[in-house]
């Protein structure tokens, strides 16, 4: 099984390099520590290209990589909503989890642990455990390790996303740093009180005796850091990247636009930074030529917003003039006038298929890394192929391709609702607990600690459907969390089930629109399907394979309200039998849709 190999693992041995054009910051505790809980609170950076960390790292002297011990919180400012965790050991062997988070670390300051003992090493997010490690690889972490925090560009795009140095000048802010000593079954605060509290760096200022300030870069890192770029204001420690002419915790550059695209309800802006409420929602300040901009959405990020324009026409050619936009930075900056030609995007036809880690094959779409300026791909992973044929009911072709620790897809779709499918085969381990992951679409767990070992056996097709996933601000998102070895995908698929407007329920209150469970599930020949109606519809009910294919539809027409019943015989239009696997049926009405996945079984 290949592994990605760690990004991370030439932090912070120095090596001496040409001076580079863009300067970042690390800071560094003088003692090394052996066990213990470390905390940090931060606010990190949302840059593509960078990332911010808190770690605990061994830099003996002399150092090979048979003493390689480190312990990471790393936030690839590419992400709004993931955190990365690793323990790289003897041998510069990565042990990589992720976990997506309920908030965007750059957009306020969260708490974050490290917990080492001799038997586990534990994250924390707010004081709630996000992640834990206890295997054979926490034995060989025995060397004593310093505190240290670093921000930089990292040049491995397919990890980190493609930097640009319109997004600088970046900070990460650090509010405080402490330490607590193992102390097992006599300590006063972490898991079990097992820690003890020996001290804590408000960073009101420097503290020469504890902290040294990072002159150096390593293999991998696009910037040099510099003592200039750590500074402290405000109660806070502050490291900044920025280009060599500018540096420590200044910005006088405007906010600069990433991207102008033409959407279906107006055209949507990223800038390269986070920008100011106010402005950035002002309809005044942007204009499009003949049209009229109705109002402004500003996305959660903080650093996209939507113009709202009615009826717009996505394939004129046509530019956006963007006026009087500030940043967040104190004093401001404005962006007094910039014209931007917005593009047309090349949109995905409905249902999208993707042949992750693969070309394209039959109506399935070649797999790509992301971009800003693409319809769908991935964030992070490696590409696999795999010459077996893996069991079941699905394209086989689809199978012999995979992505292996992918984090995300991201995929364009209009507003709606979807039935998102994943495909997935376990084609290289051969016992169980040797690969566990998580899987969220649009934020919620479809899956939790998925052994695909365990779960269907080696080389066998496993497919996950999420039915009824709401889209809102027209971007798709799969996000998948490894725990043990990489997460791996080899298909998705994306079936539109209603259009913006319709409202979701699971029907489980009486007296409003309930689909039930069909009956008997699994069926062989026919099944019954219960629903019931809150007020008079009209009502189709669909069925759909499960590559998203429509396989039967029933146009049942008003509808009264009550119960009631509809059966099925298992076959497609043309009166032809279907074969055995799983199938999906949608109900829908004027207001009201809901769908379930029932098995066949021929």
């Amino acid at each position: 099984m290949l592994h990605r190999i760690g990004i991370i693992m030439l932090l912070c041995v120095p090596h001496v390099f040409a001076g580079q054009i863009y300067k970042g910051g690390e800071y560094r505790s003088k003692e090394s520590f052996l066990y213990g809980r470390f905390e940090v609170r931060m606010k990190t950076a949302q840059r593509e290209g960078m990332l911010t960390s808190f770690f605990t790292y061994n830099d003996m002297v002399p150092f090979t990589s048979a003493e390689w011990n480190e312990i990471d919180i790393e936030i690839m400012g590419r992400y709004t909503d993931d955190v990365q965790y690793n323990t790289i050991t003897p041998g510069q062997t990565n042990h990589v989890g992720r976990r997506e988070v309920p908030f965007n670390p750059a957009l306020d300051f969260h708490t974050y642990a490290i917990e080492w003992t001799p038997q586990y090493v534990a994250w924390f997010i707010d004081g709630a455990e996000s992640y834990r490690q206890t295997g054979a690889q926490i034995q060989t972490l025995i060397y004593p390790q310093k505190i240290m925090m670093n921000m930089w560009i990292q040049s491995a795009v397919n990890w980190s996303g493609v930097f640009n140095d319109n997004s600088l000048p970046a900070f990460s802010y650090y509010d405080y740093v402490s330490y607590a000593s193992y102390t097992p079954g006599k300590g006063g605060t972490g898991t079990n009180n097992d820690f003890t509290f020996q001290w804590k760096d408000d960073f009101t200022a420097y503290d020469a005796a504890r902290w040294e300030l990072g002159d150096h870069t390593f293999g991998g890192n696009l910037c040099d850091f510099i003592p200039e770029n750590i500074v402290f204001k405000d109660g806070n420690m502050i490291l900044c990247l920025t280009k060599e002419t500018a540096v420590g915790y200044q910005d006088a550059v405007p906010p600069n636009v990433e991207s102008a695209r033409a959407e279906a309800d107006g055209v949507v802006i990223r800038y390269f930074e986070e920008v100011d409420s106010v402005s950035a929602s002002t309809a005044s300040n942007y204009l499009v030529l003949n049209t009229i901009v109705s109002s402004v959405t500003l996305f959660a990020d903080k650093k996209t917003v939507r113009l709202n324009i009615a009826n717009y026409d996505t394939s004129a050619l046509s530019i956006v003039i963007i006026r009087n936009i500030k940043d967040r930075f104190v004093p401001a900056n404005t962006l007094a006038g910039k014209s931007v030609a917005i593009i047309k995007p090349q949109r995905l036809s409905l249902p999208v298929k993707i042949n992750c880690g693969g070309p394209a094959s039959n109506d399935y779409l070649a797999d790509q890394m992301w971009s800003g300026g693409l319809e769908y791909g991935y964030l992070d992973g490696t590409a696999h192929q795999n010459t077996a044929t893996a069991l079941g009911v699905n394209d086989p072709v689809i199978f012999r391709s995979e992505m292996s620790g992918a984090a995300e897809y991201r995929v364009r779709v209009p507003n709606g609702t979807y039935l998102v499918t994943l495909m997935m085969s376990e084609n290289y381990f051969t016992g169980p607990g040797q690969r566990l992951f998580d899987v969220a679409v649009q934020g919620v767990v479809v899956e939790k600690n998925l052994d695909l070992f365990s779960k269907v056996g080696k080389g066998v097709q496993y497919q996950k459907a999420a039915p009824n996933v709401k889209v809102t601000e027209g971007m798709l998102d799969i996000h998948f969390m490894s725990l043990v070895d990489n997460a791996v995908v080899n298909g998705i698929t994306i079936v539109q089930i209603s259009t913006t407007g319709a409202t979701e329920t699971d029907g489980t209150v009486p007296g409003k629109w309930t689909i039930g469970q069909n009956y008997p599930n699994p069926f062989n020949g026919s099944t019954v399907i219960p629903y019931s109606l809150p007020n008079d519809d009209t009502i189709t009910i669909r069925f759909y394979d499960a590559l998203g294919r429509v396989v039967s539809e029933h146009a049942l027409g008003g509808t009264q309200q009550g119960a009631h019943t509809f059966s099925w015989n298992a076959k497609d239009d043309n009166g032809k039998a279907l074969s055995s696997g799983a199938y999906y049926y949608v109900v829908k009405g004027v207001h009201n849709m809901s769908a379930q996945k029932m098995v066949l079984l021929q």
